[in-house]
């Protein structure tokens, strides 16, 4: 997988639009504007480049992390009392089971046709990191998205900063500074401003909305397969008068530590992930089950 990602032309982009951005911001906005050695420019700097260098972390461990796979000796418990709730199909009744994996699924478990195999608790493939998001990858692609929603907004104040800042200027002023850029014909700097903010502006308002999403199923201990597949359960509860609650749904606090952890301190750290358990069980809203029961 990790050599697969490294090829992956979309894996690429993001690298490159990353590097161009923060170039751009920190080498070009703020040294211009503040001055990269002045303390607002290093603290900017600094700020920025710390929000940078965390997306880039929690990209890489979306990217390389395993996002979890059925271990060889895994059987469902026949025992349990809950095995209706957790492991069969819906109209069947049978356990559920992967014909082209020779596996028993376990709950929250899908077949992912990209990486042919199936993946504890999927979420989705993203192509973004050429790998599934699934159990063990899912912090790390949640944090990664949300330090990328706050780069870029960052990176345009301070853009918006620059230019307001510079459109304010007296008019003797600007005329000097024109004069000097035309002078200097249409110099690289102006055109890496430019592009960076025609890009970051859809870029921005795009992943505030993804992240948003993220956020809804974070809150209700949803994935986005089963948001969908919960689609026509909410329409027949609601034709019938009744509220749909989501079977995995124990909680919002609950459900966000299930996923970033019991201490809040560490929940903006995409490496704490011991408190995840094995994905092959998980507590639900029937059974009453704390956070710790799904460590098996």
């Amino acid at each position: 997988m990790g050599r697969r990602s490294c090829a992956s032309v979309p894996v690429i982009l993001v690298g490159a639009l990353v590097a161009v951005v923060h170039y751009t911001v920190v080498f070009v906005v703020i040294e211009e504007w503040l001055g990269l050695f002045s303390a607002p420019g290093l603290l900017n700097a600094l700020f920025f480049s710390c929000l940078t260098l965390m997306a880039l972390l929690s990209y890489i461990l979306a990217i390389f992390r395993d996002p979890g796979r059925i271990p060889h000796s895994y059987m469902p418990d026949m025992e349990d009392d809950h095995i209706s709730v957790h492991e069969v199909k819906r109209k069947s009744g049978d356990l559920r089971y992967c014909q082209k994996c020779a596996f028993y699924k376990p709950p929250r478990a899908h077949h992912c046709r990209v990486c042919k195999r199936c993946v504890l608790r999927m979420d989705h493939h993203c192509i973004w990191i050429n790998n599934c998001v699934g159990h063990n990858n899912y912090k790390a692609f949640f944090l990664f998205i949300l330090y990328v929603v706050l780069a870029c907004s960052y990176a345009l104040i301070l853009l918006a900063g620059y230019m307001i800042d510079f459109l304010g200027e007296d008019e003797e002023f600007q005329g000097a500074s024109i004069n000097r850029h035309v002078s200097t014909s249409v110099s690289a700097p102006i055109v890496l401003k430019v592009v960076c903010a025609v890009i970051l502006v859809p870029l921005t308002v795009a992943l505030v909305v993804l992240f948003g999403w993220h956020v809804y199923l974070l809150l209700n201990n949803q994935t986005t397969i089963e948001y969908h597949e919960g689609v026509r359960a909410r329409w027949l509860a609601g034709k019938a008068g009744q509220t749909y609650r989501h079977l995995y749904d124990i909680g919002y606090y609950t459900n966000a530590v299930t996923v970033l952890g019991p201490n809040v301190v560490t929940w903006l750290c995409p490496t704490f992930v011991g408190h995840i358990g094995s994905g092959l069980r998980f507590p639900t809203s029937h059974d009453g089950t704390d956070v710790d029961s799904s460590n098996v």
